[in-house]
């Protein structure tokens, strides 16, 4: 169906720096649109300078992503069914834990999706059955281990 790229960029540190772990993880992501976005680790899992408060993790855009997927597919959804949507915010959020098998993941993606309607929004069963289109629909959500929870109320 479909390949699709990321190009990371890393330029090395000094070498005494990265022997002793303490080389910077600042890092680039390049995508086939030209787009080129500054990249780190969480600062809460590797302490600055080594990362870049102001650089996408990859746990926020695994959510980033998970959110953006569902968001895509709810428009269209909502479209097909003669609903119009003049604005939408999701305010989503991963949940990092340790497992059993003492392997850190993310367990758990909330969505928080407000909208804004043009006309009137869908009764509250029409909603929730348009989420749970979006969700099944989602081949981000359906790629992924962790929990998804919308909550759009």
């Amino acid at each position: 169906m479909g390949i699709y790229t990321a190009i990371i960029r890393w330029t090395g540190s000094d070498p005494e720096e990265f022997a002793k772990g303490t080389y910077s993880r600042k890092h680039e992501w390049a995508f086939d649109g030209g787009q080129t976005v500054k990249a780190s680790p969480a600062v809460g899992i590797v302490r600055e300078p080594m990362s870049d408060p102001f650089g996408v993790d990859p746990e926020e855009a695994l959510v980033a992503a998970v959110s953006s997927c569902h968001f895509l597919f709810f428009l269209d959804l909502a479209r097909r069914a003669g609903f119009v949507i003049s604005d939408y915010e999701d305010k989503a959020e991963g949940l990092l834990e340790r497992g059993d098998d003492g392997k850190s993941r993310i367990t758990k993606v909330t969505l928080r999706p407000r909208i804004g309607w043009v006309g009137s929004p869908p009764e509250p069963a029409a909603m929730d059955e348009l989420h749970h289109k979006a969700h099944d629909l989602c081949f981000i959500a359906n790629s992924i281990n962790s929990e998804v929870v919308v909550d759009p109320r």
